[in-house]
């Protein structure tokens, strides 16, 4: 996060929703910005569409432009939560860091909530000389990603290791699958939950037996689960 965002109340904001990497969004709404809450959110005046205030879908992703020519600038986040000062109402917005080169989807991301563990290459080693995995959850998971909860933060293209849990028997299933990734995003929860970030991570394979042990586990949760 780039720290608290430095607008002058009342300044005008052009809105679009997100679009995948190659396509380029629509700035088609119009709100005015109110105010930063802290370096993680702010407020903005809600948009109107076809004289209706716009409904966000609190998994989409909205980016928000600033400024004039060069000078203008984009942020991104989440509706987290619609918040009304006197007679107005605002938009509560959770900004996210990204790195729009690796925010490419090309395949399907199925929402199926797997227990993981994860460190960073970083960390260093505790007493025994092992390093302590921290547990999470995945939100989705596809042959090339994943979005995954956990209680700490990742900065825009840091790289974690995480262990994907045994699937099915020991006769019919799919071992653990280590995994390396690359944080594309990270978007702070509410707060009351079991993780407080959720993080979008995109896959790096060595080789491609690597990544076709990645897709066999993807095949094979799609089927367990029937998703």
């Amino acid at each position: 996060m780039a720290g608290i965002m430095n607008i002058k109340p009342g300044t005008k904001m052009r809105a679009a929703l997100d679009v995948p990497a190659n396509q380029e969004p629509k700035f088609n709404m119009m709100c005015t910005f109110n105010k930063a809450l802290d370096e993680s959110a702010f407020l903005v005046s809600i948009p109107m569409v076809d004289s209706k205030a716009y409904i966000p879908d609190e998994n989409q992703k909205i980016l928000f432009r600033y400024g004039e020519g060069e000078n203008s600038q984009v942020a991104a986040g989440y509706v987290d939560d619609v918040v009304k000062e006197g007679i107005r109402r605002y938009w509560k917005v959770r900004r996210v860091a990204e790195n729009r080169q690796f925010v490419k989807r090309v395949d399907v991301r199925i929402k199926v909530e797997l227990p993981i563990t994860y460190m960073q290459d970083t960390w260093a080693l505790n007493a025994q000389g092992e390093i302590d995995k921290e547990k999470g959850e995945t939100a989705d998971i596809s042959n090339n990603g994943l979005a995954v909860y956990m209680n700490r933060w990742f900065n825009v293209g840091e790289s974690c290791r995480f262990t994907l849990p045994r699937i099915g028997t020991a006769s019919d299933g799919q071992e653990a699958q280590d995994v390396v990734g690359v944080v594309c995003w990270t978007r702070e929860l509410p707060k009351g939950g079991s993780y407080r970030f959720v993080t979008g991570i995109q896959l790096r394979f060595a080789d491609i037996q690597e990544r076709g042990q990645m897709q066999n586990y993807v095949s094979y949760v799609k089927k367990r689960y029937k998703l």
